[in-house]
């Protein structure tokens, strides 16, 4: 018997499973959100066991068929970056709540996990903070490599700090655990002056 949870999740893994982009990670070739995804799922059983079930959604959800609204669609300026950001909090909890909604939740389950795809309350929510860590730790260690390969270093400074200053004390204390390359370490100690 399938609890609407197991559902739930199949569905987001169904979804997610049908990006066209594709990530390879230690050798194999993955959909990229689906390996998203999944390492969001992973880092958030890791860094707080107890999360209830919907942050659980809200995690495994964040970016669900994010593929289907480009960047390339908005202006390739700040405003058109935050309009696309908004847009994106948006259908990701539209589409999440669709499958919520099939896999049998109530009313009040679908909505809190909207509340914390869409990122609501931050900093005064706690499960919403939970998610933000979980964001910002996954982006550190799988995602800044990238990053670093594209942008200035003054530029990449600004972003580590912004992504600092999201987390709570403890996601900081989890950040400085992770195992990065010796030039992102040092880039990560300089934007932070430590």
């Amino acid at each position: 018997m399938t609890t609407p949870f197991q559902q739930a999740c199949q569905w987001i893994d169904a979804e997610n499973a049908q990006d066209p982009n594709i990530e390879i990670h230690e050798s194999i070739s993955f959909p990229k959100e689906l390996l998203y995804s999944n390492r969001m799922t992973e880092k958030l059983m890791d860094f707080c066991p107890s999360a209830s079930e919907e942050v659980q959604i809200a995690a495994k959800a964040q970016h669900i068929c994010r593929w289907k609204i480009a960047r390339e669609s908005y202006p390739m300026d700040r405003v058109g970056y935050l309009k696309w950001r908004e847009d994106l909090k948006k259908f990701h909890a539209k589409t999440t709540a669709s499958i919520l909604e099939k896999a049998g939740y109530d009313e009040t389950f679908i909505a809190r996990v909207s509340f914390l795809i869409e990122k609501k309350l931050l900093k005064k929510d706690a499960e919403t903070q939970l998610l933000e860590d979980v964001i910002c730790l996954v982006f550190l260690e799988f995602y800044l490599e990238p990053f670093v390969e594209k942008h200035d270093r003054e530029k990449l400074k600004n972003i580590i700090l912004k992504t600092w200053n999201k987390m709570s004390e403890k996601g900081q204390q989890a950040a400085l655990k992770i195992n990065y390359s010796e030039a992102n370490l040092e880039l990560i100690k300089e934007a932070l002056g430590l």
